[in-house]
């Protein structure tokens, strides 16, 4: 372990000590800022499979659904200027979107999970999703999968490429180019495509295998007749096939490529940063606009994730099932595997922990152990 920990939050350090001696870590970091101050910085284990390359505290990872709120901060902010509504129709901005019953499909809608598309129906190869006008021309060309607005389903992999192209068609920047822009100020080492000189700090992600399907699904093997549901579900964690990371995680195409749901990388000391920012008045969103967006807009089961949810607008409520410390107003978003950003407004706590041996789901007795020590040292 390297870092530095506040003897006030040795607890911290201490479930960052045990999730490698019990719980199966093997590379991460966590990082934790109290009331703008640093209190814990921690970078443990191992960034490849044959534990040569100690985990440094510039190593990058991918952090998956992490990235959903970060995409949405970007929307956020140009619904903060006054640049696009959150309830103005998406093809006001991207005209070739209003196809296959979309046409009045909202931002608001879209943030929620809400929007109908949480999966591509042409066959795509993952050629395709290394480039951003073939996935979101794809996109823009799928028929709804239900009417928008009248339910939601987790969009596992579209949400980045749908919030994304908002983003590019009202700004002109690709996600990962305006992202650029915010962190920069921050010095928050967070991105969407990494640049292939700076490749050479990124973990290997060490799947769980035994716990994924076959990365080699064949979707035009597929049994006719599947309920929608069921395939919505497979299309959308499978095409096209790396679209959910899997075979493709540690190339340098992944790397390179904007997959804003799924393939954002970056250290938790830049996910305790850009959450910190969001907790100063102004400094990334309006209060008002940050109160809204992350409280519940959409409860209930989910086909995709097999269970109640709830979504805010781009960021994740605190919930039962999925808590983010004690506090009800606190908002972030897992990844899968288990990493996290998150902030508290009540308790001030803005909270970054990222890991590369990813063993399924989001909530994690890992992160878990390491939010509760957090709390138990204020």
């Amino acid at each position: 372990m390297g870092g530095h920990c506040d003897p006030r939050f040795a607890a911290v350090r201490a479930a960052f000590a045990e999730n490698f001696a019990e719980r199966g870590e093997v590379g991460a970091a966590v990082c934790v800022v109290v009331g703008g101050e640093v209190v814990a910085d921690l970078v443990g284990g191992w960034s490849d499979a044959a534990r040569s390359r100690p985990w440094a505290p510039d190593t990058l990872v991918d952090f998956y659904s992490v990235g959903k709120a970060v995409v949405s901060l970007l929307a956020l902010q140009l619904v903060d200027r006054g640049r696009i509504d959150l309830d103005a129709p998406i093809a006001g901005v991207w005209p070739q979107f209003a196809r296959g019953g979309k046409e009045a499909v909202t931002l608001r809608q879209a943030l929620c999970h809400r929007a109908g598309v949480p999966a591509i129906r042409s066959r795509l190869t993952d050629d395709d999703l290394w480039r951003w006008d073939r996935m979101v021309d794809a996109l823009a060309a799928t028929e709804a999968w239900w009417e928008p607005g009248t339910r939601h389903a987790y969009h596992t992999n579209t949400f980045g490429h749908l919030v994304g192209e908002v983003v590019r068609r009202v700004s002109g920047e690709l996600p990962g180019d305006r992202l650029r822009g915010v962190v920069g100020p921050l010095e928050a080492d967070l991105w969407f495509g990494v640049p292939p000189p700076q490749q050479h700090r990124c973990a290997e992600v060490l799947w769980a295998y035994r716990d994924l399907p076959p990365p080699d699904v064949d979707l035009d093997a597929l049994p006719a007749g599947l309920p929608d549901d069921v395939l919505m579900n497979v299309l959308a964690h499978f095409n096209p096939p790396g679209y959910s990371s899997v075979g493709v995680v540690n190339s340098a195409q992944w790397r390179s490529a904007q997959v804003p749901s799924t393939n954002g990388h970056g250290t938790a000391t830049g996910l305790a940063r850009l959450y910190a920012a969001l907790l100063r008045p102004g400094a990334l969103l309006s209060p008002e606009l940050l109160d809204h967006v992350t409280r519940v807009h959409s409860s209930g089961p989910c086909p995709i994730l097999g269970e109640d949810v709830v979504f805010g607008l781009g960021f994740t409520p605190t919930s039962s099932w999925r808590p983010l410390g004690p506090n009800p107003r606190s908002f972030g978003h897992f990844g899968t595997g288990g990493s996290l950003g998150f902030a508290d407004p009540d308790a001030g706590v803005a909270f970054g922990y990222v890991m590369n041996h990813v063993i399924p789901r989001w909530r994690s007795p890992r992160n878990q152990a390491l939010v509760d020590a957090v709390y138990s040292c204020l």
